[in-house]
C-alpha cells in the first residue's frame, strides 16, 4: 500500500549553500500523488511553483541533488529529505518551502526521520508499484562509478577511499529494509575538507556550512565537535545520499546498488540509465510478502533511539 504523513510537519533551517533561512513545510498527500516540492516565495500559479521528483526532473549538480521544472523553477540539495521520505516509507507529500534550497538542518536525515515518526504514517487505499532491476546497469565517470544490479529487495554497498587519515577507506553495504536506514544511516552527517570549505567559499557556496552541520576534516583530524557519530560516518553518509539520489527514480526500487567513490551526478545518471532501458527493469506491484520487506516497513521511535 501506499502511505502518506498523518499530519504536516514543519522546519526551519539555513540552507547549506547560499545561508539564507529556510521554511519548510512537508504535507500529508492523495494517493497516487507522489513527492512534489512547492515553492512559495515564487509569484504565479501553483502548477508552475511546482516540481515533481522524478528522473525527467534531474538537474546535474556535483555538490547536491537538484531538480527543476519547464518553467525554470529549480529545488536544490533535496537528497537527506529524499533519502528520509524514502527510509520511512512515504509515497506520497507536498512539500512547501519558500527558497530554492531545502535547509541542511544537522547535515543528516535525523530530524525529519524523528518528525515523521513522531506524527506517523496513514495507509492509503492505493497499490504500491515499485522497479524491479532486471539486469545489471552500470555507470562511470574516471575512476568513480555506480551500478544496479537484480535483488529481491534494496540494498546498498559503497566504498570511499580519501587520503586525509580522518576518513581513508571505507566500505559498507547494508540491506534497507525493516528500518535499517532509520537505525544504521540516518544521523550520519555530510563531510568535507577544510579545504574544500575554503574553496567553496571563495566561490559563493557553502555559506550556511558550519562545524555543526557537517563533519570537517583536514589530516587526521575531526575539526567538528563531538567528532564522528559513527567510526566509519563517512561512508554512512554516502549511503544516505545514494538512497536519496535512487529515490529520485519516483518509485522504490528493488535491487542491489553498488557505488565506488559515486556522488549525486553519478548516481542521477544510474537512474536515467536504468529507465532508459526497458529490458533492465521492470514495474511491479509490491505485495504483502515483500511489503514487509521494504524500507519503511515497521519502523518506529525505537529505531531512532538505536541510531542515537
Amino acid at each position: 500500500m501506499q502511505t502518506t504523513l498523518n499530519s504536516t510537519v514543519q522546519f526551519t533551517g539555513v540552507a547549506l549553500h547560499s545561508g539564507v533561512e529556510v521554511k519548510l513545510d512537508v504535507n500529508p498527500a492523495s494517493a497516487g500523488h507522489g513527492v512534489v516540492f512547492e515553492r512559495s516565495d515564487l509569484a504565479g500559479p501553483a502548477h508552475k511553483r511546482r516540481v515533481k521528483v522524478g528522473p525527467d526532473a534531474l538537474i546535474e549538480a556535483s555538490l547536491c541533488t537538484q531538480i527543476g521544472n519547464r518553467h525554470g523553477v529549480t529545488v536544490s540539495t533535496i537528497e537527506h529529505l529524499m533519502a528520509a521520505l524514502a527510509g520511512c516509507g512515504i509515497h506520497n507529500a507536498l512539500i512547501t518551502l519558500d527558497g530554492p534550497e531545502v535547509p541542511i538542518l544537522d547535515g543528516s536525515s535525523r530530524a525529519f526521520v524523528a518528525a515523521f515518526v513522531e506524527v506517523g504514517t496513514l495507509a492509503q487505499n492505493a497499490p504500491l508499484r515499485a522497479l524491479r532491476v532486471l539486469r545489471p546497469v552500470e555507470v562511470r565517470m574516471n575512476d568513480a562509478w555506480a551500478r544496479l544490479e537484480p535483488a529481491d529487495q534494496l540494498s546498498i554497498a559503497f566504498e570511499i577511499d580519501f587520503p586525509d587519515a580522518a576518513i581513508g577507506h571505507q566500505q559498507l553495504e547494508l540491506e534497507l529494509c525493516n528500518g535499517t536506514f532509520v537505525r544504521e544511516l540516518s544521523d550520519s552527517r555530510t563531510f568535507c575538507r577544510q579545504s574544500d570549505v575554503d574553496f567553496m567559499r571563495a566561490n559563493g557556496l557553502a555559506l550556511g556550512g558550519t562545524y555543526e552541520n557537517a563533519v570537517v576534516v583536514e589530516g587526521d583530524l575531526v575539526l567538528s565537535p563531538g567528532g564522528l557519530r559513527h567510526a566509519n560516518e563517512p561512508v554512512r553518509h554516502k549511503m544516505l545520499d545514494a538512497m536519496g539520489d535512487l529515490a529520485v527514480a519516483g518509485a522504490p526500487i528493488l535491487g542491489r546498488y553498488v557505488g565506488h567513490r559515486a556522488g549525486h551526478t553519478l548516481t542521477g545518471r544510474l537512474v536515467r540509465a536504468l529507465l532508459a532501458d526497458p529490458l533492465a527493469y521492470e514495474w511491479v506491484a509490491v505485495g504483502d510478502d515483500q511489503a514487509h520487506s521494504m524500507p519503511g516497513a515497521g519502523v518506529c521511535a525505537d529505531d531512532l533511539l538505536l541510531s542515537a
